[in-house]
Formats: C-alpha cells, structure tokens, sequence
C-alpha cells in the first residue's frame, strides 16, 4: 500500500458526503474516524501528498495496519452540514508514515546505486592501477615512464570527465529524465571500462578515463535525483545514505582487486576492465525501472505534453514501484494530489523559467546549501586522502606495493563500518549533528596528518591512525549527508539543474584537488599541505553551523516551503 499526507494541519483536510462514515452533525465528544484507502475509491480529502509520507507529528493520529486513525477534539467538527457542503477537521499538524514494502524499494534503489558503486570502484582501483602502471616490472609496457602531468591526467581523467558530464547535463536534466539519464551512464561506464582495459597506449588509456568519467557524472547526478524522488520519504536519509554505502562498497572492491592483481603482469588491466559486469547489471536494470513519478508530473506542468497522457504514465509508474497492481486507486489518489499542488506551485509562473533561475531567490539559498557542502567534502583533502591512500602509506613505512595496498583494504572496511553507522543514524540523529561531529574529527586527522610530516615520522602508525580518523569522520558526515542534502534541498522545479551544478562543482574541486595535490605538495612540503587543509576543514564546520538546516523528517515539499521560502 501506498499512501501519504503533508505535514499541514488537518485543518484542511476536507470530507465529502461520499465518505464511507457520514458526519453530518458530529456530536460534542471526541470522534474516531477510520479511513480505508483501498476499499474506498470515493474517499475524497484532499491530503496535498507528492508520494512523500512524513513522520507523525499528533499524538492524535496513528496508522493501523491499512488504516488511517485519528480523533477530533470536541468542537473540531462544525455542525449543521447540509447535503454537499464539506465539513472540516481541525485537528492540526498531524501526518502518518506511508506503508510500504522493503522488498518493492529493493531495485529501485539497488540499480542506481550502482552508479556509485562504479564511481566508488573507480576511485579504489585507481589507487592500485597507478602503481602497477609506473612500475617497469608489473605494467606490462613501454610507456610506464610516467612525468608528473601525465600521472596526474591518468589518476584525475575520469574527474575531468565527470565534470564534462555534469557541465553537459545541466541545461538537460529534465529534458532526460532520471531513468534515462541512469541508462547513458551505464553505456558510458561500460564503454569507458573496457577501453581503458584494452588500452595499447596513453592517449587510448585518456580516453577510456574520460568516457568513464561522463558516466560518474551522470550517474552522480541522476541516482540521488531517482532514489529521493520516488522513496517514501520516512527512508529516504537511509536509501541515499546507502548509496554512499555502495561508493564505499565499490572503494573496498577496487582495493581488493587492485590488492589481488598488484603483483601481476598488467594487473592495471583487470582492475580498470572489473567494472564492465556491473555497469552492464546497471544499464540492464535500468532499463527494466519506471521513470520517476515526480519527474513525469514535472512534464505536465511544464506543458511538455498532455497532461492525461503524463498523469497515467505517472500512476503506472508509482504502482510498478511501490509493488502494486497498475493504476491502483491509491497510487491515482496520490498523483492526483500531486498534480493539484505543482499546478498549484506554477499557477504563476512561466512553464520553464530562466536559465540562470537556479541562482536566484530560494534556489540560491538551496545551491549556497548543496554546492558548499560538495565543494567543502572536496577542498578539505578528500580526494587526496583517498587516491594516493598506497602513496600515504608508502611513505608511512609500508615499502612494498603490496603492503599498501593491503592496508588500503584495512582502511576501505573501516570507511564501509563508518558508513554503515551514518546510514543507521541519519533519519534518528538528524543530518546537522553528524554534520558538525564528523567535520571536526576530519579537522583533527589533518592536524595529526600535519604533525606526523613534521615531527612525528619516526611513529608509521601515526599516519595509520589519522587516514583511519579521516575516513570515519569522513563517511558520517561529508560522505553521505553531502550528496544526502544536495538530493534534498533543490526545488522540484529547479533540481535537475540545480543538483546538477551542485554535482559540477563537486567534480571541479574534486579534479583540481586530485591534480594540484602532487604539485603542492612538491612546492608546499606534506606538513604544510595536510595543515592547509585542516584550515579549511574549520572554515568547513563554521559554515555547516551558520548555514546548513535540518532536514529530518521532512518531506521534499516542507523542505522547499518551510526552509528555502522563509
């Protein structure tokens, strides 16, 4: 079953006479109404639901099985209806939990969290490939005489490619769609794995990084963008929160691969081409997924096409995903409503708004949200941290390729630990308190970082100890609550471009950090770079307390209404 209801007051919640339970003249005691949403297709109160349920906020309304229950306090009805006239609840602020199946929100969850696992992939093999490609012995060619630039374009190509991908997308987001937009990016991972594989040369290997590269771009940006808009939105921190869990999950894979195939004869091979299986799953179940129900409406409204034809396709598609039979009354009761409100949202504006819309009013305060918190995961030294994660330990005292490697797989479990606990935590504590938490931690790894450069070489574990505290800290705040908020806080009318520079500027830093950091770290000394970015990792804390809201709880309506609107 599938249902949900805003967090405004019940106030509003309007009854017909075509109700299942008549209240024309309620008396002065208290009344419990029951409502059941699949045995009455008159059921007529206008909930303004967008598929999204909310926490319960009045004590005085509970969901029972396939019931919605609540009292009205006496004088909450009006008395002396007549036939037609429409009688009003007056109970306030009061919602329920949408039901739902786990076992419905499976796949549609599952494929495009794919995309970060193959983002995530990316990242981990890159860290064991670089070195297999440098070494005379183990890359297996005559072009492993790498100069810093070009070692620097091999480790960032698929960054740069990313960030091509995200520029690309933006003034097309909603002209693609999620789903397909998730469907080009497993194209692109798959073609962009295989030609790094089968790479005769550098400038084949560049261009293999950099197709795979335009698929982290549109994959980064179209799976939050699909899991937030068609998850019910009492799971909606956990499911994207997991999708940080599978870029984590991908990570470790890439170690282990790497860990595995370090030792042998172009083991950079294997380890770029292990994606392709995945990226084929991906694009495979892709295909096999309804667009988003959310994105369908966006359509009709926007004057794309007939609005029946959008509003049918959307009612398919809610039912296929929450597991119902096509065209169920309550998925059509919920499309319905929806409509209602973003026809409602767009009475008084013009069907597309301006290309630069986005930097404008609450979509400004939502991209100084988003985009600071991606720019912030990046400039803090993440990138660095966890593409030359061999290099760090190397230089820590761990001499053989193999060693670091391995202890590259000792630090990817540990990231999937810490991951594992922001997803359990984040729709309980709230995403502001791991925000501020985890922040602070990753201040004090770089510090430790810093000190272990400069005068505390002599100790390896150090070095262990503070890549350990800046993956933990890292995976409870930046990792998932970043790309978390940046799902979240966009207006429906404005997310696809929003979400989509917020995506490019991630990219961005993330490619300049990854370049700059060899380069900087030549002209600054290590103990310099880890103490610049431990200053920026305090500028980071102080915005997260002055500018980032809590989202907990709250549906992607209340967040554009009660947060970016004030």
């Amino acid at each position: 079953m599938v249902c949900s209801a805003s967090t405004r007051p019940l106030s509003n919640l309007r009854f017909s006479e075509k109700c299942l339970f008549p209240f024309h003249r309620p008396s002065k005691r208290t009344q419990v109404l029951f409502f059941n949403t699949q045995s009455s297709p008159n059921f007529s109160a206008t909930f303004n639901t967008h598929f999204e349920p909310k926490q319960a906020t009045s004590p005085n309304l509970t969901v029972k099985g396939r019931r919605l229950e609540f009292s009205a306090k006496a004088g909450g009805a009006q008395e002396g209806y007549s036939s037609g006239e429409e009688a009003e609840s007056l109970v306030s602020d009061a919602s329920y939990e949408e039901e739902f199946s786990w076992l419905s929100v499976i796949l549609p969850f599952l494929f495009p969290a794919l995309g970060g696992l193959l983002f995530g992939y990316d990242i981990g093999a890159t860290s064991g490939a670089t070195i297999s490609l440098q070494s005379p012995e183990l890359s297996g060619t005559n072009w492993f005489n790498f100069s810093a630039v070009q070692l620097g374009l091999v480790v960032s190509g698929s960054l740069y490619g990313a960030l091509l991908g995200s520029s690309l997308v933006y003034p097309i987001a909603d002209f693609l769609g999620r789903r397909r937009e998730l469907i080009i990016a497993a194209v692109l991972y798959l073609l962009g794995g295989l030609i790094t594989a089968y790479a005769p040369g550098l400038s084949v290997l560049l261009v293999g990084r950099l197709l795979y590269g335009l698929g982290i771009g549109l994959a980064m940006h179209g799976a939050p963008l699909y899991i937030a808009e068609t998850c019910p939105s009492q799971i909606r921190g956990t499911l994207v929160s997991l999708k940080e869990l599978f870029i984590v999950l991908g990570i470790l894979l890439g170690y282990f691969v790497g860990s595995f195939q370090i030792n042998a004869i172009g083991g950079w091979r294997y380890m770029f081409g292990f994606s392709a299986p995945a990226a084929l799953l991906m694009g495979l179940g892709m295909w096999s997924l309804p667009p988003s129900p959310r994105w369908l409406l966006l359509r009709a409204v926007q004057g794309k096409g007939p609005i029946q034809y959008y509003k049918e396709k959307a009612i398919v598609a809610l039912s296929k995903l929450r597991g119902q039979p096509p065209g169920d009354k309550v998925s059509e009761r919920l499309i319905e409503d929806t409509l209602i409100s973003l026809k409602s949202a767009y009475e008084d504006q013009e069907s597309e708004g301006s290309f630069l819309e986005v930097f404008q009013g609450p979509n400004l305060k939502a991209f100084v949200i988003g985009g600071g918190l991606v720019l912030f995961q990046q400039i803090t030294g993440q990138p660095s941290v966890l593409y030359y994660a061999g290099s760090i330990l190397q230089t820590a005292g761990f001499a053989a390729a193999s060693d670091a490697t391995r202890v590259s797989v000792v630090i990817g479990l540990f990231k999937l630990l810490m991951t594992w606990i922001a997803v359990l935590k984040v729709d309980d504590l709230g995403r502001r308190p791991l925000l501020i938490g985890g922040v602070s931690g990753i201040a004090v790894s770089l510090f430790l970082l810093s000190a272990y450069y400069k005068f505390l070489g002599a100790y390896p574990l150090v070095a262990v100890a503070a890549l350990l505290l800046y993956v933990g800290c890292y995976q409870i705040s930046f990792g998932p609550i970043s790309w978390l908020m940046v799902s979240e806080v966009f207006p429906l009318r404005t997310r696809g471009r929003g979400i989509s520079l917020a995506v490019l500027t991630n990219f961005g830093s993330n490619a300049l950090v990854t370049f700059a950091f060899s380069p900087l770290k030549e002209f600054l000394g290590a103990e310099n770079l880890f103490l610049l970015f431990g200053a920026i990792a305090l500028l980071s804390l102080l915005f997260v307390v002055l500018h980032v809201p809590e989202t907990k709880g709250l549906s992607l309506e209340d967040i554009e209404s009660k947060i970016l609107n004030k």
